[in-house]
Formats: C-alpha cells, sequence, structure tokens
C-alpha cells in the first residue's frame, strides 16, 4: 500500500517552488506544430442514458496519491456516476493558443509540475484515447477551429481526479484544449456544442477550480508553516464570496453572470489567470435547462483554492 506523504513534506517543497510556479502563472503556452492522428473508424453508438457534465475542483496534485478529505470525496462522487462509454476532459492545465484534441490511441500520462514527492511521478493512469471521438468533437466545434494533436497525452487536471473516478481506467479518455485568445464568451460557445456528446454516452468533465489565487494560497501555507498550525488556513472573504456568487449563478443557469464574474473585482483577485476558472463553462454550456444541478464536493483548501465540484445532469 502507498506510504501516505507527509504533508508538512509537501508544504517545504511547494513553498521552494513558489516563485517558478507564480513565474508561470497564466502563460499561454506554445506548442509544436500540429501532429494529425491517424486511425480507423470506431462507431459510437448512443448510451442508454445521458451523462451528467461534470466540473471538479482538482487542487493540489498530492490529492492523486494523499488520503484525505479531497480524495475521498473524490472516489464516493466515482460510485456515484454512471458508466460513460467515453470521457472528454478540459483541463486547466492545456492553456494554449489553439483549440486541440488528443488524438493519441494509447495517451500518455504527462506529468506537469515539479518538486514533488517521487511517488507522485510513479502514476501511471493508462487510459484507452479515442481519435474517432476527438475527430467528432472537432466537427462539432468546427474543423476550421479545432485540430487533433499527438504531442500531448493525459495532464494531471485530469488523470489526479480520474484515478479516483474511474480507478480502472478502462474508460476512454480524450483532453480539449483550452485556447487562451478566446473570451470566456467563446469558451461557453464550444460547450454549448459539445452538448449533444451526452446523449452519445460522453461525460465531460471540466477540472479547474473556482477560486484559484495560487500566490495567495502560499502565502497562507507559509503562515501555517511558520505558525506550525495544522488547523488550516482561513478562507478570505473575497474568495468565500465569489464561490457563493458562482454557486448561486450556477443554480439559477445564468451563463451571462458566469461569463462576466472573473472581470469583477472578487474575480481578478479569485483567478489571476483564466485558467483554472474556464473548465466549468464548458460544463455549463453542455448542460440544459431542466438538468438538475448539485454540488457533491464543497470547501477550500489553503483558504483561497475551492474545491466545489460541480455536477449538471
Amino acid at each position: 500500500m502507498l506510504e501516505l506523504i507527509d504533508r508538512r513534506r509537501f508544504l517545504k517543497q511547494s513553498l521552494a517552488l513558489t516563485g517558478a510556479a507564480l513565474t508561470g502563472a497564466g502563460a499561454v503556452r506554445a506548442l509544436p506544430p500540429t501532429v494529425l492522428a491517424q486511425g480507423g473508424p470506431v462507431s459510437m453508438n448512443p448510451a442508454d442514458s445521458r451523462m451528467p457534465a461534470l466540473f471538479v475542483g482538482h487542487g493540489s496534485p498530492m490529492n492523486a496519491i494523499e488520503d484525505n478529505r479531497w480524495s475521498r470525496a473524490f472516489r464516493t462522487l466515482g460510485a456515484e456516476l454512471p458508466r460513460p462509454k467515453a470521457i472528454l476532459a478540459v483541463s486547466a492545465h492545456w492553456f494554449v493558443p489553439g483549440t486541440y484534441l488528443t488524438g493519441e490511441r494509447e495517451p500518455k500520462t504527462i506529468h506537469d509540475f515539479g518538486g514533488f514527492p517521487r511517488e507522485l511521478y510513479e502514476i501511471q493512469y493508462r487510459a484507452p484515447g479515442a481519435p474517432e471521438l476527438a475527430q467528432r468533437v472537432a466537427r462539432l466545434v468546427g474543423e476550421d477551429v479545432a485540430s487533433l494533436r499527438t504531442d500531448w497525452g493525459l495532464d494531471h487536471g485530469t488523470w489526479s481526479i480520474l484515478r479516483h473516478l474511474f480507478p480502472l481506467a478502462d474508460v476512454p479518455v480524450i483532453q480539449l484544449s483550452l485556447n487562451g485568445h478566446l473570451a470566456p464568451a467563446g469558451h461557453l460557445e464550444i460547450g454549448r456544442a459539445l452538448a449533444p456528446l451526452r446523449g452519445e454516452g460522453v461525460m465531460i468533465v471540466g477540472s479547474g477550480n473556482l477560486v484559484h489565487n495560487l500566490r495567495d494560497a502560499m502565502g497562507r501555507m507559509a503562515a501555517m508553516s511558520a505558525a506550525a498550525d495544522d488547523d488550516g488556513a482561513t478562507t478570505p472573504d473575497w474568495a468565500a464570496r465569489f464561490d457563493t456568487d458562482l454557486r448561486t449563478a450556477l443554480e439559477q443557469r445564468d451563463s451571462a453572470f458566469l461569463v462576466q464574474a472573473p472581470a469583477s473585482e472578487d474575480g481578478r483577485r479569485s483567478h489571476p489567470s483564466l485558467d483554472h476558472y474556464l473548465p466549468i463553462l464548458y460544463a455549463v454550456g453542455a448542460g440544459e435547462a431542466n438538468d438538475a444541478v448539485s454540488f457533491p464536493i464543497e470547501g477550500f483548501d489553503l483558504g483561497s483554492i475551492s474545491m466545489r465540484t460541480v455536477r449538471i445532469g
């Protein structure tokens, strides 16, 4: 059984990385030229029931290997979900200048972080890919807008939650990138284009955090470490307020508010970069007026990282 990682050791390692992490936060990373995926057609037959759309607050990569309140909540959620034919993941950590889909039949597990314990780098989530589904998504979004690549894989925004939701890694998974050049309304429109997939047995899973101020969180971690405080960081008013406002907007299906929220004062403090916010717009866009909205996971980690998870349908 995997030995649990001491949280204080993680705290020290994370603080050592703060400068580098903040320097790169919000940057739109350029990727090598597009490589088209090859492969024959595979039928995507309709599923017996419509799949829900999810947004999961993924938090620290350590949630992938620690036994904590968040990893236990992910496993509980996974036990409650229907089994999809495939998963379309939209991760905060594929934030690039373009709209792309993973086209690999065997997507690699990407350890897109540095300075964490060895145990985390040993994780492999060997879910199969689905190039035919990726091609279907490209057609829905617009082939003049989206294209396939084989130079990415599954980053930790995807596999760190899926290894709890679907631990057998036997459901095909593709990722859709976040185009850093699009305004929030553009991301919502792509989500709307994806809505038919839910009726075909595809589960749309956005992965980010509704509040994600890394600089503030790291400052609170440092204060906790200096004070030898294991009781947890205090959530600032602006973070709690923004999280509550988003919950209300989600319950009321107020997509106009959700598109504009990051530009508010609380929104700017909650998201110095939009990468962790934008995935919620894909789940919302794929929703329908009669879908139930629920919040199977709620709470904050390190004060200013909202772990709220949203289920639509």
